[in-house]
């Protein structure tokens, strides 16, 4: 509630329209191509003899098998989500974290799919999976699996590192805003920084894995983060403002309308003093139900 010449406002936010059929599409439509990219053959990149050591680790099982990763990320972000939102009411930002997040991983998941295809870097364990009985021909012609040599070609960068680093860094700018990591509130209080920065040490060990199970070179992992964290960040951007604001923790998708109270039958506005952020003021007391 904000006083003003003597009339009380209780504005809620000022938001821009979203159409949701529109980004439903939007999302199924990045889904369809990174479906396309990750059944396309990749570049065949050609291989010397002398540098064929490269790529002679031995064949390992996954430490974090896909079929592990994506229900934990994604069961992980519908806990966040859902504490905040029974806890706050707020439906909008239920609905902007998960747009923010699932737009996160769809673009991921063409971006690296598609680099991956036209780069063909070999796998670190290529050797094995091209000769699986360990005896290379002259001639450098695989003989093993096709799918298993084609998915052998495509080493760079890593989707594992890149998916970890765009969903849990996504979370973690998430619980940065909504624990007031870098805004006076929350500044000094270790527990919120540490709480918000745990999604980046699992992604972290995530992408670590790849490289110990010998499915990545170190290259192939650090490009993948660094893909999966700018992707985070301009995702997290697209729905939220700064988390430096002191209307981080609040979506830029909400109610367009402004109810007000007045002594008197005359209005007056609230100009927003905030430049980074889209809200108004009176909205604190919501906030309070979280921390």
């Amino acid at each position: 509630m904000n006083k003003q010449n003597g009339h009380t406002t209780a504005a809620v936010r000022i938001s821009p329209e979203l159409n949701l059929f529109q980004e439903t599409v939007i999302r199924l439509l990045l889904f369809a191509i990174y479906i396309y990219f990750e059944i396309k053959d990749p570049f065949i990149r050609q291989i010397n003899p002398d540098e064929m050591w490269l790529y002679k680790n031995p064949r390992t099982d996954s430490y974090v098998p896909l079929t592990a990763l994506y229900p934990s990320v994604f069961g992980f972000a519908a806990v966040v989500f859902l504490v905040y939102y029974f806890r706050t009411g707020d439906f909008n930002d239920f609905k902007s974290a998960w747009l923010g997040l699932t737009l996160a991983c769809s673009l991921n998941g063409v971006i690296t799919h598609s680099i991956k295809v036209a780069v063909g870097r070999p796998r670190p364990d290529f050797y094995w999976r091209c000769f699986p009985d360990g005896v290379m021909n002259a001639d450098m012609v695989c003989s093993g699996d096709s799918r298993t040599v084609m998915d052998g070609r495509k080493s760079f960068p890593s989707g594992h590192a890149s998916f970890a680093f765009a969903a849990l860094a996504f979370i973690s700018c998430y619980l940065c805003a909504k624990l007031h990591v870098f805004t006076e509130r929350g500044r000094g209080q270790s527990w919120r920084l540490l709480t918000a920065g745990a999604p980046l040490l699992a992604a972290t060990l995530v992408a670590i894995s790849r490289t110990c199970d010998y499915h990545h070179h170190w290259q192939d992992v650090t490009v993948g983060s660094l893909i999966g964290l700018v992707e985070a960040y301009l995702c997290y951007r697209q729905y939220y403002p700064p988390m430096e604001s002191r209307f981080g923790f609040l979506p830029y998708m909400g109610d367009t309308k402004s109810q007000s109270t007045s002594k008197t039958k005359s209005e007056s506005p609230i100009v927003n003093s905030d430049p980074d952020s889209k809200m108004l003021l009176g909205s604190e007391d919501k906030d309070n139900k979280w921390t």
